[in-house]
């Protein structure tokens, strides 16, 4: 009788010590490379909806404020025309070494800095 409860106790302590065994896994995002075949990146579907979220912001990228301005119905222009973009030499262009220098705590994900680089590679299609 005395073996069955010391075992017994054990058996008890061994799932109490599973069970109660939590493990949070962090997955990190993909890697990504940056000189890879450039994505198809659509300016109003991909970037205008990150740039008005994450720039077009009360004292930020809005008209009056910081340029380019970023709001939706005036972005493509405010980049592309502004001396913003670089096609023939991307890592160049003024947005891309922004938003991977001193913006970069504003767009975090890599993946969203990568459509802005794959768009501008793209020759910067106002699509």
């Amino acid at each position: 009788m005395k073996k069955l409860l010391i075992f017994s106790g054990f058996i008890f302590t061994m799932v109490i010590g599973i069970t109660g065994c939590y493990k949070d896994t962090i997955i990190p995002e993909g890697a990504i490379d940056p000189d890879g075949p450039p994505q198809s990146v659509s300016f109003s579907k991909d970037l205008a909806p990150i740039f008005n979220t994450k720039c077009a912001l009360t004292g930020c990228h809005v008209s009056g404020a910081h340029k380019p301005y970023l709001a939706t119905a005036t972005s493509y222009q405010e980049v592309t025309n502004g001396g913003f973009v670089n096609t023939i030499v991307p890592k160049d262009s003024r947005i891309y070494t922004m938003i991977n220098g001193e913006m970069k705590e504003y767009i975090p994900s890599a993946t969203d800095r990568q459509k802005v680089y794959d768009w501008i590679r793209n020759g910067a299609p106002n699509n």
